[in-house]
Order: C-alpha cells, then structure tokens, then sequence
C-alpha cells in the first residue's frame, strides 16, 4: 500500500478559519465510539442549536454500521448513544467531543460494546470504590509505518538511554506527546503523567486515579485524543503490544488498581486475598486482556523485557518481570494498590476493569 502525505495543506490557513466565530446558540459535537475491530475509533460531527450540559442533554444518533464491521448493509444503521462528554481541544469554545456507546438496530449492544457490561459490574461493587490508574504506552510511527525517528535501512543504539531520556538522540516526538498532554488535561479527562519509554519512539501517558466506569471513558477518550493530534503532526500511533520483534520492549497497559479496604490500614491482607483470587482465573484474564483473545499479548508476555510470563502466574514486590506487582512503597506501608502488568497496550479498559473488579470484589469468574 502506497502512503502519501497530502501536499498543500496548511494548519495556519486553517487557524484563521477555526477564529471564525459561530452563532452562540450553535455548537458542534464531535460523536466518539468504538468501530468493529474493538480497538479502533471512529467520530463524526452534527451542529447543536444549543449548548449541552451534560450527556443527557445530547440526542441518539446513527451511522452506517456496515462501514464500520458492526452491521450488515441489508440493515446498516447502527445507534449512537451519548455516555460522556468532554471539552474540544481543537474547535475550543462551547464545542464538545462526545464518547457513545454503539447499539444495533434492535437496540442491542453491539459485539464491541463492553461499556454495558462493564457498568453492570462497577453498578454491583459500587460500595468498593473501585480506583483504577491505567498506563497507556504507545509507539509513534511515520506515515510509512516506520518508527519515529529510527534510521531508515538500520535501527537506532540499543535500549538503555530512551526510557524517560532528553535529547535529540535519545528522543522522538516530543511535540506530539505534550500537545496531546495538554489537550487532555484541556478537555476534561484525568490524565495525569507521561515519560518516555524504554525502546525509542515508543511513550506512556498515565490516567486515573479514577472510580468505576470513568476508568474506561476517559481512557478511550484520550486515545481519541492522541490518534487525533498526532494525525496534525503527520504521524502515526500504534498500539500494537509488540510493534518490533526482536530485543525491543513491548506495550502494554499496566493497570493500577485498589478498592477502599486496600487503601485503608492494613490493606496488604486485602490486596494479597485480590491476589489470590486472580492467581484462579489466570487463563481466562489472559483471554480477555487483549482484543484477539491473548494472540497479541504472546509476542508480548516472554518472560523478557519487564513481562511475566503469558503462561505462568506470577507475583511480587517491585518485580516488573511479575504478572501482578505489588509497589515498594505498598509493601512498606501495608496498604495502598497492587499492578497488574497483563493487559497488552490495546486492551479494552472496560473489559479490564470489569475483569479486576468482578474478580476481586464480586468473587466471580
């Protein structure tokens, strides 16, 4: 497949339209949801004749769900139904960006909609508190799917000064990584860090501490967001988990996670029961920590490069090569959160979070 970039665009001629002012009784809504691979997004825009204040305020919508893998074209409409919205970091002003939830034609989720479910279980174990802190690494790729920054017929120094590095040599896209830090922290969402990785061009943002549902909505939000601002700046993003083989770092999604009686005095004893009740059900986490069942996540789970095993279970303090990590500081205070470092870096936050919650808290598979 050919890529091209598109010659002749230009963001300053666009600023001067995007100054334009528009009526005050208008906006425009950016409609946000997940496609039919359960990784990618999708969006689209109507004008509102008035100013939301908050999702239900927002009217149901549709798209054609066969051009998305979500609907056949013989019956191709498929619903959209706002769950949360957010301030636009690019049309600024009373604009908003709107994540949805997708519904078939007989008002069924969709086969990619885990929000329902997900919502279901965070409903149940609500008088838990459930905390989630999820760690979304990513690599930047140019339009020819090359890394970022990577010499074009070789490959750059081996791992060592990348991770959380300065400097032209040992950095690659730092201009997408601050806008899209900003553009979060512009938009709502509880972001909150991001460092450099250890293999070159590859990054994390952190979001969260966040309770329940929020976990998942702002996180495919801020991917949105960063898929979004990196295509202003002629780049790609990837999530694949393993986006170089060899002796490079994977991607994943480390997910922080606590409930109110790990957080509170003597919560190691809580956070070791959590343990224990994952160690059963390693196998069917495994399946449900990436979206092709635990295919992506075994070029990532080796045993090598700060990854456990994908066929053991495994835990420890301050181990990065363990399935589920209890932090230092954790083990020293006896309370607080424990890792899991699974989930491969395009899982589904809801699925995730549903998983850990409906395993620690609600005592279920």
């Amino acid at each position: 497949m050919t890529h091209f970039m598109l010659e002749g665009t230009n963001k300053t001629v666009l600023d001067r339209y995007m100054r334009l002012p528009i009526p005050d009784d208008k906006c425009q809504a950016m409609y946000v949801w997940v496609d039919g691979t359960g990784e990618n997004l999708r969006s689209k825009t109507r004008t509102l004749h008035f100013i939301p204040k908050s999702p239900a305020d927002l009217p149901e919508w549709n798209f054609d769900g066969s051009s998305t893998g979500q609907a056949e074209g013989s019956n191709s409409d498929v619903y959209l139904r706002p769950i949360a919205m957010y301030r636009d970091p690019f049309r600024l002003g009373d604009n908003k960006l709107v994540l949805c939830e997708t519904f078939k034609h007989n008002k069924k989720p969709t086969e990619t909609n885990n929000r329902r479910t997900c919502l279901d279980v965070m409903t149940r174990a609500a008088d838990t508190h459930p905390w989630f802190g999820m760690e979304q690494e990513y690599t930047l790729l140019d339009t020819d799917n090359h890394p970022l920054g990577w010499p074009k017929n070789g490959f750059p120094g081996p791992q060592g000064p990348y991770y959380c590095g300065v400097g032209a040599l040992n950095v690659y896209g730092r201009d997408v990584v601050e806008a899209h830090y900003r553009a979060c922290l512009y938009s709502g969402i509880n972001i909150s860090g991001e460092n450099a990785e250890v293999m070159p061009a590859q990054w994390e943002f952190q979001v969260g501490p966040c309770e329940g549902i929020t976990m998942g909505d702002d996180l495919w939000m801020a991917r949105y967001l960063l898929h979004r601002v990196a295509e202003d700046f002629g780049v790609v993003v990837t999530l694949d988990p393993k986006p170089i083989p060899g002796d490079w770092n994977g991607a994943g999604m480390h997910t922080n996670f606590s409930t109110t009686g790990m957080r509170e005095a003597n919560g190691i004893v809580e956070i070791e029961k959590a343990i224990e009740n994952l160690s059963k059900v390693h196998e069917e986490h495994i399946k449900a920590y990436d979206p092709k069942g635990g295919k992506d996540n075994e070029r990532r789970l080796t045993g090598q490069h700060e990854t456990s095993s994908i066929h053991d279970f495994s835990a420890g303090v301050a181990n990065r090569g363990c399935s589920i990590r209890i932090p230092r500081g954790v083990a020293e205070e006896k309370l607080g959160y424990l890792e899991d470092r699974r989930p491969s870096s395009n899982a589904d936050p809801y699925v995730v979070s549903e998983r850990l919650v409906r395993t620690i808290c609600l005592n279920e598979c």
